[in-house]
């Protein structure tokens, strides 16, 4: 059956959240949003393209700073309104250069840090 970029449930505003996951060790790195359209267009390059709610624009990951993703599985949630992206990540996927946007923990009530920035 072919995949149509339509046929995913998007929230009010058209967006739909994708979860960025590196395929190899399984790591969450970050979490942004999608529309029906770059859904399609991460689909036809093998980029990942995201849809910046700020700048209210498509964002290709890494087209700026170089640290890609590309783009090795695209899964569907059952409601399907959520994406896992399963990608290779070139760099940082955090625009804090930390490997992933998940660095900081809530351990015994307090926040804890636990990735540094990349080099």
């Amino acid at each position: 059956m072919a995949f149509d970029p339509a046929s995913l449930t998007y929230d009010a505003r058209g967006l739909v959240p994708a979860i960025a996951q590196d395929h190899a060790t399984g790591e969450v790195l970050m979490m942004a949003w999608m529309n029906a359209e770059a859904v399609a267009r991460t689909l036809e390059t093998g980029r990942v393209t995201y849809w910046s709610r700020s700048r209210q624009s498509f964002w290709v990951k890494g087209e700026t700073s170089g640290h890609i993703q590309r783009l090795v599985e695209l899964r569907i949630d059952c409601d399907r309104d959520c994406l896992l992206l399963l990608i290779e990540q070139v760099g940082p996927a955090c625009h804090t250069h930390r490997r992933s946007c998940f660095y900081t923990a809530v351990r015994e009530g307090a926040e804890q840090v636990f990735l540094d920035p990349m080099g």
